[in-house]
């Protein structure tokens, strides 16, 4: 039996208005992520749009949704209207479907998993420096999508210019972060020098903070995440509460920081970091923040643990403590203009020039730091969402001399 072609024009129509109209999405993080979820999206038409979420939905019919919930911020900014819909008291270690629901239809079916509330091993995708070069960028995201790590930290400088339309782009390229299956990995972003204000982080991820520095615990005490600001005031209030969480937290097991411009960038025409590093270096040493992420180089670099010191002797203000000291990898090149790394110190332990993100692994006894090439994101085979921590098929691991993974142990 043959179907006219107007007949097929009308089911196909139907069929794309049954789907709500809204688009880059995106999750994020303000609290206890084993107990919330920031479900974030641009809204294009439609009216009342909701989030509908449940442990155990298998299709768009909002029967099957357990819960709504409505945006708790909408945002006009960036030429997109911007909605967060805070969800909170979900179960830890979770699966939750949702779908965005308005009054001309759904969005397709997502889902994410809540993190654990015990000290279980988790990883990270780590890297920042995306700007304006976007098939790196996309081949960057689209490697999110294959790991599947519990979080992204992104060290800012999301676009060139900070436009409406880099924006527009950016999340559209963002999209491919989300598996095949439809699972999203939570975002936690820092603001770096090409985002003209704390605003465009604020408006555009729902931080904890509009100042744009703040802390997330995974696990009961397994790790605390900072994001540091380094394009705002570093003395006074910032450092100031820095200080005080390092010290509720004493008993977190392991600290970690993300921030934009490197203490001591490895690329020689970039400014030496002085006020962080004053600032910084040592309470990170004495309060054992022992892995952090920099950015802003458009470089790769990975350092031997260090202790500040003044002695004279010391390089930049560093030398190597293989027991205690702080670990500093970057610097950048999530597809950013990469430039040489000319400026390799004593304690350096590799440098190099590629696009690259690092793959970080926690667990109660030690981090596994790994640093991967984005050439052929393409050939990598997807990780199970069971087995996160095997390492994939045709993964580009970096191997310079020092070997392929930084271990830090407690």
């Amino acid at each position: 039996m043959k179907i006219s072609k107007n007949l097929v024009f009308i089911f196909l129509l139907s069929f794309a208005y049954s789907y709500a109209k809204s688009d880059k999405y995106r999750l994020t993080l303000r609290n206890n992520p084993a107990t919330s979820i920031v479900v974030c999206w641009n809204q294009i038409s439609g009216e009342n749009p909701q989030v509908y979420y449940s442990l155990n939905a298998k299709t768009n019919a909002t029967v099957e949704y357990e819960f709504q919930k409505k945006p708790d911020r909408i945002v006009s900014y960036k030429g997109m209207n911007n909605h967060f819909a805070r969800l909170e008291n979900l179960q830890p270690s979770t699966n939750y479907y949702f779908i965005i629901v308005d009054s001309e239809g759904s969005s397709q079916r997502f889902w994410f998993r809540t993190a654990a509330d015990d000290n279980r091993k988790i990883s990270f995708v780590a890297g920042g420096d995306s700007r304006n070069n976007r098939k790196p960028r996309q081949q960057a995201n689209l490697l999110v999508s294959k790991l599947k790590p519990n979080a992204v930290l992104f060290g800012g400088d999301m676009t060139a210019r900070d436009t409406d339309k880099q924006w527009k782009l950016w999340f559209d390229d963002w999209q491919l972060t989300i598996a095949k299956d439809g699972k999203i990995t939570p975002i936690i972003a820092a603001r770096g020098n090409h985002e003209q204000s704390n605003t465009s982080i604020y408006n555009l991820f729902d931080t904890p903070s509009d100042k744009i520095y703040y802390a997330i615990t995974f696990g009961k005490n397994l790790i605390r995440t900072y994001t540091l600001n380094t394009e705002i005031s570093i003395e006074g209030d910032q450092t100031d509460w820095l200080k005080k969480d390092l010290k509720k937290h004493s008993k977190t097991l392991w600290k970690t920081a993300q921030y934009h411009k490197p203490m001591r960038p490895h690329v020689a025409r970039k400014k030496e970091g002085y006020i962080h590093y004053a600032q910084w270096a040592k309470l990170f040493y004495k309060k054992k923040v022992r892995l952090v992420v920099e950015c802003d180089a458009h470089t790769v670099k990975t350092t031997w643990p260090l202790k500040p010191t003044n002695s004279s002797s010391a390089e930049e203000g560093f030398v190597r403590h293989d027991k205690k000291g702080t670990v500093y990898v970057g610097e950048g090149c999530w597809g950013a203009p990469l430039r040489n790394a000319d400026d390799a110190k004593t304690w350096t332990r590799d440098s190099g020039k590629f696009n690259q993100v690092k793959w970080i692994f926690v667990d109660s006894k030690k981090i596994e730091c790994r640093t991967i090439q984005l050439e052929n994101v393409q050939e990598i085979n997807e990780v199970s969402n069971d087995a996160r921590f095997e390492i994939p098929q045709n993964l580009q691991i970096w191997n310079p001399k020092n070997g392929a993974v930084v271990t830090l142990k407690r």
